[in-house]
């Protein structure tokens, strides 16, 4: 057999761990307090987001990228992501001296197309779904001679993946459960091989969006729809790999499905509690923990925060949002009488009150209201949801109408 054709075994991932040591971060694996008493659980948190391009993709990328015989190398190589992969190839592509070819879709979020140019690749963006840019990248790859690199399909791909599971139970022996994020599911497969390997008891908890359902789907031996978009886009692969398949079905013990809800929450966790970046797919470890608390509380808990690439905008939607959901952010309407010196009474009333008024709109000319009166809507910041209420109690006592609009 090829090489790239044998079995993964934990004796590979060993192999893969010493051949890209020293050329991508052995990053650091800490306890959480904070997520532990938010969870229930004893969380440690492996932090994949500081390798250089802010995802563990690096070391599949590069484990592959140095088995390339060297005519491979002058040919160059070709890559289908979403981001990550697609910045990992990039980065270590060029800096061992061969070129890369990217191809990405065109729904990328743009922070990530933007730095897998930065690093020197040559940049397609075709198809809506990675399944289309797959296509793309197999129909230029073939018409350019160039050596296609799969994001998680590949044996030496997913032992470089595995190399994550290594450095964990090497410092925490004792870990009860790990916690992964599954898209295609390299990532699983490789850490599901070593971690079984080296802990037969260890469980490992697959996490998928409920969006794209694809491994769970398939280790049921059922179809899913998966479509829609979803924050946690790094993770968003609507077939579950062949290779990665079969390990997955052998190895992982549960695949816990996530909300957008909860992917929203574990973001803004890492950011709040643990001053840290984490898209969507680097969170969904989190994420399951929210969604399926049972499986994790009282355990000690590894969670791979597998990448930190998430686009401003969306980051700071996201802590606006949690911000409404735990009503430190607040929106009301009033009905008040228009007449000089309301909307002073109001602001007064409310800053006495400890409120923080973000947004005013005052409008006279909605019908539903009299001629005399006006619709008053204001946004404040409160402390909690039973701040806000003092507020709107204060406001009720003085004789106006009060109703609770969403502020999301």
């Amino acid at each position: 057999m090829q090489a790239a054709d044998k079995p993964i075994t934990l004796d590979r991932i060993r192999a893969a761990r010493e051949a890209i040591s020293g050329q991508v971060m052995h990053t650091p694996f800490l306890p959480a307090p904070r997520l532990s008493r938010l969870t229930g659980a004893e969380v440690l948190v492996k932090y994949e987001n500081l390798q250089v391009t802010s995802a563990f993709k690096e070391r599949g990328a590069l484990n592959r990228l140095l088995t390339l015989s060297g005519d491979e190398r002058r040919r160059g190589v070709i890559a289908m992501s979403a981001g990550n992969h697609a910045q990992a190839v990039a980065y270590h592509a060029v800096r061992l001296g061969i070129a890369p070819t990217i191809v990405m879709p065109v729904t990328t979020p743009h922070v990530k197309v933007s730095a897998t140019a930065g690093y020197g690749a040559r940049v397609v963006l075709e198809g809506e779904t990675v399944a289309e840019a797959q296509l793309a990248a197999e129909r230029i790859g073939a018409g350019e001679n160039l050596v296609f690199i799969h994001p998680y399909d590949d044996e030496d791909v997913i032992a470089g993946q595995g190399t994550l599971a290594i450095e964990m139970l090497e410092e925490q022996p004792d870990l009860d459960v790990i916690a992964v994020p599954v898209g295609g599911g390299g990532l699983i497969a490789g850490m599901a091989t070593a971690a079984k390997a080296l802990k037969p008891s260890i469980r490992i908890v697959g996490v998928e969006t409920r969006m794209y359902p694809s491994m769970w789907a398939a280790v049921k031996g059922i179809d899913a729809m998966a479509g829609g978009a979803t924050l946690a886009e790094g993770i968003a692969v609507k077939l579950a790999g062949r290779k990665t398949l079969p390990v997955v079905r052998d190895l992982v013990d549960t695949i816990v499905l996530v909300d957008e809800s909860h992917l929203e929450r574990a973001v803004n966790a890492y950011l709040t509690l643990q001053k840290t970046m984490a898209e969507g797919a680097g969170a969904a470890g989190l994420a399951a923990m929210f969604a399926e608390p049972d499986l994790f509380r009282g355990r000690k808990v590894g969670l791979v925060l597998s990448g930190g690439n998430i686009d401003p905008r969306i980051l700071a939607s996201i802590m606006m949002r949690e911000l409404a959901r735990e009503e430190k952010i607040v929106a009301i309407r009033l009905a008040i009488p228009d007449r000089p010196g309301t909307l002073g009474a109001i602001t007064t009333l409310i800053g006495d009150a400890g409120g923080n008024i973000l947004e005013v709109s005052h409008r006279r000319t909605v019908l539903e209201i009299p001629a005399k009166g006006a619709s008053l809507d204001i946004t404040l910041e409160a402390r909690d949801g039973h701040h806000a209420e003092e507020i709107i109690a204060a406001l009720r006592a003085k004789g106006y109408g009060v109703e609770r609009k969403s502020a999301e």
